[in-house]
């Protein structure tokens, strides 16, 4: 049998790895050109936070130490306000835990290495999908070189949230689709070395929290950081708006002061780096009759503020996987069974990014937030195993989405029982103590 995926990118690469141990003959197309040699598109890279859902899907081949050697760990969040002193916030009750910054292109670099040494998987580049029919698997691509034809047993979308395979299968009415765009877009800064060291706390994820929008840096191994903006598309104080140097110098200075000082070519990247868009991606079905299916982004693209993106795309591969070994090879039987597995899944991460969006943006600088986050932390120590927060349950767990969902739930009206309780308890404390006095007199 031979499967085809289309999209080298994360998971496409990761998946073709998978694959390969179960002998198929595995050819990937790629529209892009080989990005090893030097061609990466710039400014649209949005550093991944890779965590244990990430990590055990690397682990499972062989890979985790690998892709750990460039990658740095960010043990918290780093709040800087527009005035006071920064605020560190630990992403665990321990303070030990950690996301990890990696580039995405280092990490794409090494997965196409790993697919392309893989027996029996074969990458072609500079390949755009044109056409393709879900009832035959016969593909029609776009190349330097002219049209080229292919036909597969099974093809496979994993070519992110433009999926061209999920166009050509709306296209052929085997599937419907929703786009949820934010009015919010991303675009990328750098932040350099200064004097061969980080200019700011290499082991933090740094957030510049603004109300209706926030910049966030990482760390990269050449002691540089990565700065994403997530501003409005429109109105004041967005992309939009600042259209002139002096107007981009007076933002910044007015709304994020210690940015410019470490920043030299903050004006220049701002006006040459695109602006990227922000959005979810639903569709029903995931296949169309066990010949045709999707993967990652390109069935289920989800904002990035809970850093899960790249982390989902893995952990779909390894639950893939697992249904094509227990349907014995069937392809027909497994992307049905995939589907079933993930979909809701994927629908709860995608419903929490957005969430985080706006505890980013608008919490994470309140002193209300602060002690919440106290009070779970301590929870969490008081109550190990039992009590859990969100974030540890995501981000440090492979505990499946909608178990994290319900398990916080179950966790909060449990909380709000026993404050209850103890108000309750208080309450009547007071009231009998009252009455003594009252007696008494």
């Amino acid at each position: 049998m031979n499967v085809t995926v289309v999209g080298a990118g994360l998971t496409g690469c990761l998946l073709a790895c998978y694959l390969a141990r179960h002998g198929l003959d595995v050819t990937v197309y790629e529209r892009r050109p080989d990005p090893r040699a030097g061609l990466a598109e710039r400014g649209r890279s949005i550093n991944l936070a890779i965590s244990e859902r990430g990590l055990d899907a690397l682990r499972r081949i062989g890979l985790e130490e690998k892709i750990m050697a460039d990658a740095l760990p960010m043990r918290g969040r780093m709040i800087h306000p527009v005035d006071g002193p920064l605020d560190f916030q630990p992403y665990s009750h321990d303070g030990v835990r950690s996301i990890n910054s990696i580039s995405r292109g280092a990490l794409n670099d090494t997965l196409l290495d790993a697919a392309e040494s893989a027996p029996g998987v074969k990458i072609l580049f500079g390949h755009r999908l044109t056409g393709l029919d879900p009832a035959t698997g016969a593909m029609a691509f776009e190349t330097p070189d002219g049209p080229v034809r292919a036909r597969a047993d099974v093809v496979l979308g994993a070519d992110g949230a433009g999926s061209a395979v999920r166009g050509e299968l709306l296209a052929h009415r085997g599937i419907e689709e929703s786009l949820d765009f934010l009015d919010h877009g991303y675009k990328e800064l750098t932040i350099p070395a200064v004097d061969g060291e980080f200019a700011l706390d290499p082991h933090a994820l740094h957030i510049w929290p603004r109300g209706t929008s926030m910049m966030i840096a990482l760390p990269n191994p050449d002691r540089s950081f990565t700065c994403t903006m997530f501003w409005p598309t429109g109105g004041t104080s967005s992309f939009a708006s600042l259209s002139t140097p002096a107007a981009i110098e007076r933002h910044f200075r007015t709304h994020y002061p210690d940015v410019p000082p470490l920043a030299p070519g903050l004006v220049r990247e701002y006006q040459d780096n695109p602006v990227g868009r922000l959005g979810t991606v639903r569709c029903s079905p995931w296949q169309t009759d066990g010949r045709v299916g999707l993967i990652g982004d390109a069935a289920h693209a989800i904002v990035p503020f809970y850093g899960q993106g790249a982390n989902c795309g893995f952990e779909d591969v390894t639950v893939l996987d697992r249904c094509l070994e227990e349907c014995g090879g069937d392809w027909a039987r497994a992307l049905p069974l995939f589907e079933r597995r993930r979909k809701d899944n994927t629908d709860a991460i995608a419903e929490m990014a957005l969430a985080n969006f706006v505890e980013m943006r608008d919490k994470v600088a309140s002193p209300v937030h602060r002690l919440v986050k106290s009070v779970e932390h301590r929870l969490e120590r008081a109550l190990p195993g039992r009590y859990v927060s969100r974030y540890e349950l995501v981000s440090f767990s492979t505990v499946p989405y909608v178990e994290v969902r319900r398990r916080v739930r179950r966790q909060h009206l449990a909380l709000a029982a026993a404050g209850a309780t103890l108000l309750a308890a208080g309450a009547a404390a007071i009231a009998a103590l009252s009455s003594r006095r009252s007696r008494g007199r």
